[in-house]
Order: C-alpha cells, then sequence, then structure tokens
C-alpha cells in the first residue's frame, strides 16, 4: 500500500486533556464530582464577558473580524501593545502550531524543557521538525544552562512556559533577559504566559525587546484568569515584522466574534481579576499548609496550580484513579514523565478542602 499518513505524524500520541465532569460522573455513578485537572477558573467567567457574549449572541450568523480589531485595540489600550505587533488567536495552541510549521524546516529544531507543555514538541513533530528537550533542574524549573547547551545551527525556537507547566516554577526578570541575550541571532524565543497574572512576584519587561528585535513571541490567553476556557480566545505579541508574516498563514476568521467580543470585554473587569487572584492564592496558600502534614511534598508554584509528589510507594495513576472514586478530579502527571507527581488547581473553598479531604482517605484509609 502507498504510505499517506507520514511517519512524524505515525509517531505522535494524542494531547492527553483533563477528564471531563459529565465523563466521570457516568463512569464512577457519582454526581457533583470536583475538577481541579485543567487550571479553569473555579469562579466561572468574567460577568462583563458574559454579558458582552449574550449581546452578540443575535450576530453569530456573520464572521467576526478576520484582523480582531477592536481587541487588539483593547489590549493597546490596556498594556501599551503596537497593534500591528499583535496576532488574535483560538487559544495559544494555535500559536504553537503556526510558529511550528510556518518557521520549522524539514531538519530543524526547536529546543523546550521536559517536561513542560506537551504541544510544543507535538507540534514541532508534526511540522518534520525536532523536538530538543532539556531536563528541569532538581526544582523542577527550566535549566536555562542546559536549553542553551542544546541549541545548534538547526535551531528556530525555543518554548519557554513561564510560570512553567505542569510545575509551577517561576523565571525572574533577570533570569530571562540574561538567557535571552545569550541566544543566537537565529533563534526565536517564545514565551508561553498562559499564567502569568497569577504571579506574585515582579513581571518582566518585555518593551525594550519588543521594540529593538523580531527574536520575541509573548504568548497570553483569556483561558485561565478570566475563565474564557470554552471561548478559545488569546493572543500573541511580537515584533509588527513578525506578526505580519503569522497573519499570512494563520486560519482566517480564527478568532470567532464571541471570543473577540468576550476577551475585550474581560480586559476591563478588574473587579472579577481581583476575586480570582484573592480565590488562587488563598487555595495555594490552603494546599501548602495542609497538604504536607499528610505526607505530600508540595512545590513552589506561581501559576494557578500547584504539583505535589506522592509518598515513596505510591504511583500517580493509582492515586488518580482512587480520587476519582472519591468525586475529585485532578491531574497525574504520568503522561509529563512524572510518575509519582500530581497537579491540582486553585479552587473554591468547598472544592479545596474536597480534594485535602480525598487526599487523607486515599493516602491513609
Amino acid at each position: 500500500m502507498i504510505k499517506i499518513i507520514p511517519t512524524a505524524i505515525e509517531n505522535l500520541s494524542p494531547y492527553v486533556p483533563g477528564r471531563l465532569i459529565e465523563e466521570v460522573e457516568v463512569e464512577m455513578g457519582i454526581s457533583g464530582m470536583v475538577k481541579l485537572a485543567s487550571n479553569e477558573n473555579s469562579l466561572g467567567s468574567s460577568p462583563l464577558a458574559l454579558a458582552a457574549v449574550e449581546k452578540a449572541l443575535p450576530h453569530i450568523f456573520r464572521y467576526g473580524d478576520a484582523d480582531s480589531r477592536a481587541l487588539k485595540n483593547a489590549l493597546a489600550a490596556k498594556y501599551g501593545f503596537d497593534p500591528a505587533g499583535l496576532v488574535c488567536g483560538n487559544g495559544s495552541s494555535e500559536f504553537i502550531l503556526v510558529l511550528a510549521h510556518g518557521l520549522i524546516n524539514p531538519g530543524a529544531n526547536a529546543v523546550m524543557s521536559r517536561p513542560s507543555f506537551t504541544l510544543y514538541a507535538k507540534n514541532v513533530q508534526a511540522a518534520a521538525g525536532r523536538a530538543i528537550e532539556a531536563p528541569l533542574t532538581p526544582e523542577y524549573g527550566h535549566d536555562l544552562q542546559s536549553i542553551l547547551d542544546k541549541i545548534d545551527k538547526d535551531t528556530r525556537l525555543v518554548f519557554l512556559d513561564n510560570p512553567l507547566n505542569p510545575t509551577g516554577a517561576y523565571l525572574e526578570a533577570g533570569e530571562l533577559t540574561a538567557f535571552y541575550e545569550a541566544l543566537p541571532e537565529t533563534v526565536i524565543l517564545v514565551l508561553d504566559e498562559a499564567y502569568i497574572e497569577f504571579t506574585r512576584k515582579a513581571r518582566p519587561d518585555y518593551g525594550t525587546w519588543l521594540k529593538d528585535s523580531e527574536r520575541v513571541v509573548i504568548m497570553r490567553t483569556f483561558s485561565k484568569i478570566y475563565g474564557l476556557a470554552g471561548l478559545r480566545a488569546a493572543y500573541a505579541v511580537m515584533s509588527p515584522q513578525l506578526a505580519s508574516a503569522l497573519n499570512k498563514i494563520r486560519q482566517p476568521f480564527n478568532t470567532s466574534l464571541l471570543a473577540q467580543v468576550g476577551a475585550a470585554a474581560a480586559l476591563s473587569d478588574d473587579d472579577f481579576l481581583r476575586r480570582t487572584l484573592n480565590m488562587t492564592w488563598s487555595s495555594l496558600d490552603y494546599y501548602a499548609a495542609e497538604l504536607p502534614a499528610i505526607g505530600l511534598k508540595v512545590y513552589p508554584t506561581e501559576a494557578n496550580f500547584m504539583m505535589a509528589a506522592l509518598p515513596e510507594g505510591r504511583s500517580a495513576d493509582e492515586v488518580f484513579q482512587a480520587l476519582l472514586r472519591q468525586g475529585v478530579i485532578i491531574r497525574s502527571l504520568s503522561s509529563f514523565g512524572l510518575d509519582r507527581h500530581l497537579r491540582f488547581n486553585a479552587g473554591l473553598e468547598a472544592e479545596r478542602r474536597a480534594l485535602v479531604e480525598a487526599f487523607k482517605k486515599v493516602l491513609y484509609s
């Protein structure tokens, strides 16, 4: 038979999402499941975004603005970005795909940490490139020197998620600047800031980079902080020259009408943002205080989730399944290569307490 599917595609494993509440409730015969698996916003969605989406519903028989101009203008007004350097998209995952397929030729490579967000490697491999993975530090953060050591003449992209998914580790501004300055001029740094709004530390200022360089892309999303995961709205910041190139290869009308109006409205919802941060930080502080007392090692995080290591002799998959039976959905990190580690996001008070009580039952009963 003629081979139709390229080997690079055949060898890929599918992305593993968090389990759906509806699916697990049917499987387990349990109602009222608590889901803390996908780093979603337990407060729900920005009320201003919901109102804007509802108002726009009668118009969904029309295409939205192919250039997302109102959303770009709202982002420019809030953050001072040049609208010409903005690309809006169907979640940050679209930018990863477009960057990989647009800039990775067969034989070229991209460098990233392992573990980190799995779509970096998958999209590079799907583009017939090589995904070169650098191990994390012993503290489960990016090993920047190891990443630099793996860059060669064929490297086109370096992916850094900051904070790092799935560990929550964070790179300070000085570390990032030194790393960026050490990169070869032929390499583009892709900074994935899906969780940047949740940090309690100082956030880097990329103004000079964006003004003087075509070698940086900053990706952000409305899925987490604004609770719009189901709308699939995100944006990327870069030089106007690079934005022009990516706009040539992205899908037309890639950001739906509802995503555009919802995201633009969410940008002005400072009250929802404040409540989200308060809920998130309270939840993470609760986990940090309660979980070590029952035998879990927790790791510092600047995201809206936390990673924990299980006691010796317990596997992530086994405990994940046991927690399902207790009515709580979290994330086993075995698919990231961490067989004794779990990840769970911030939750409402009842949700976080349900997780701790479920851990107690699973670990000690």
